[in-house]
C-alpha cells in the first residue's frame, strides 16, 4: 500500500511523464525536498525510473484506479424555469455545449468507460447521449418526482464502489478535478470563510459536519468519490435510510454524514470557485451565458 504522498507523487508521474521535479512540486503540492525524498523511495520501489512510472509502478496505483462514474440526473431543475420547462437541466447548453458534456467528456478522458446516468424528468432526452458516449448506461428513476435525491442513488446504489458519484447539473471549468487515479473516499469543496450554501466542516483531516450555511468551512461541490470498502457499505446505509420512515425526503449526502458518521472517514479534496460552478438560478444562467438574457 502506498502511503498518501507517495500515492500523489506517482499518481502525477503517470499524468505528467518525465516532468522535473520542480514542476511535480508544485503540481503535487509538496516542496521541493519531499518530492527529492519521496522520488528517491519510488525509485527504491522499483515505481519509477528517470521521472516515469514502472510496470511495477502502475501496478501499485492499480488498486486506486477509479472504476466507474455515477451521475444522478433525475430532477426537474425548479429554479431554471423557463429554460427546463422543455429540457432536463443537464441537458441545457451552455455557450453552445451541454451543462452535462463538461463533467462527462472529463471522466471519458482519464479512461473511465463504465458510466451510469439515471434520468427521471423527460427521461427520453437523454437518448441523445449515446451518440457522443455510447458506452453509457442508462437507469431509470421511477421516484424522481416524489422522493429526493436519496432516490438516485438508491437505483444505482450497486454502482457506487470505486466510483465518481456526481451531480449532472455541474459545470466543469477544469477537468483535472477528475482524476484516473483516487486514494481515498472524498468530496470537491472549496475552503470558505462563510457560507450559506452546503458546506463541510472538518476535524483531523476529516469531514466531521456537513450543514446548510457555516463558518470556517468548505463550500460543497456535487462530485465525490468513493472506494471499494466505503462505497459497498454506502449501497446498504442507502438503503437502509430509504425505507425508514422520512428516509425518502433525505438528500443521499446525509446517509453516511448524519445516519452513520462514526462509520466513515471522508477527506475533502480542495478546488476553487474559478474550477467548477452551480448554476442554479436563470439569473445565473443568464450571467454564464448572456445569450439566454431577455433584450427588450
Amino acid at each position: 500500500m502506498l502511503t498518501k504522498k507517495q500515492f500523489d507523487l506517482l499518481s502525477e508521474m503517470e499524468r505528467s511523464p518525465a516532468s522535473t521535479q520542480r514542476a511535480l512540486a508544485k503540481k503535487a503540492g509538496m516542496s521541493l525536498g519531499t518530492v527529492n525524498k519521496i522520488s528517491n523511495e519510488l525509485i527504491s520501489l522499483g515505481y519509477c525510473e528517470d521521472g516515469v512510472v514502472t510496470e511495477k509502478g502502475l501496478e501499485a496505483l492499480e488498486p486506486y484506479r477509479v472504476k466507474r462514474a455515477v451521475i444522478m440526473a433525475a430532477g426537474f431543475g425548479s429554479r431554471l424555469v423557463p429554460v427546463t420547462l422543455n429540457t432536463p437541466k443537464p441537458l441545457v447548453r451552455v455557450n453552445g455545449k451541454r451543462i452535462i458534456d463538461s463533467l462527462l467528456d472529463a471522466i471519458v478522458g482519464v479512461g473511465i468507460e463504465e458510466i451510469y446516468i439515471v434520468r427521471g424528468y423527460l427521461a427520453e432526452q437523454f437518448d441523445q447521449l449515446l451518440i457522443k458516449y455510447p458506452m453509457m448506461k442508462l437507469i431509470e428513476n421511477p421516484f424522481y418526482n416524489e422522493a429526493n435525491n436519496i432516490s438516485s442513488v438508491m437505483c444505482a446504489r450497486e454502482f457506487v464502489h470505486n466510483a465518481y458519484v456526481c451531480e449532472a447539473d455541474l459545470l466543469l471549468h477544469n477537468p483535472e478535478l477528475i482524476r484516473k487515479y483516487q486514494y481515498q473516499t472524498n468530496y470537491l469543496g472549496v475552503p470558505v470563510e462563510k457560507t450559506d450554501d452546503w458546506c463541510f466542516t472538518c476535524k483531523n483531516g476529516y469531514i466531521s459536519k456537513m450543514s446548510l450555511g457555516g463558518i470556517n468551512c468548505f463550500h460543497m461541490f456535487g462530485i465525490s468519490y468513493w472506494n471499494e470498502d466505503d462505497g459497498t457499505r454506502l449501497s446498504k446505509h442507502i438503503e437502509q435510510v430509504y425505507n425508514f420512515p422520512g428516509g425518502k425526503e433525505r438528500y443521499w449526502d446525509q446517509v453516511a454524514f448524519d445516519y452513520f458518521p462514526d462509520q466513515y472517514k471522508i477527506t475533502v479534496r480542495e478546488c476553487t470557485f474559478d474550477d467548477i460552478a452551480e448554476i442554479d438560478t436563470y439569473k445565473e444562467l443568464c450571467k454564464i451565458d448572456p445569450a439566454y438574457c431577455v433584450r427588450g
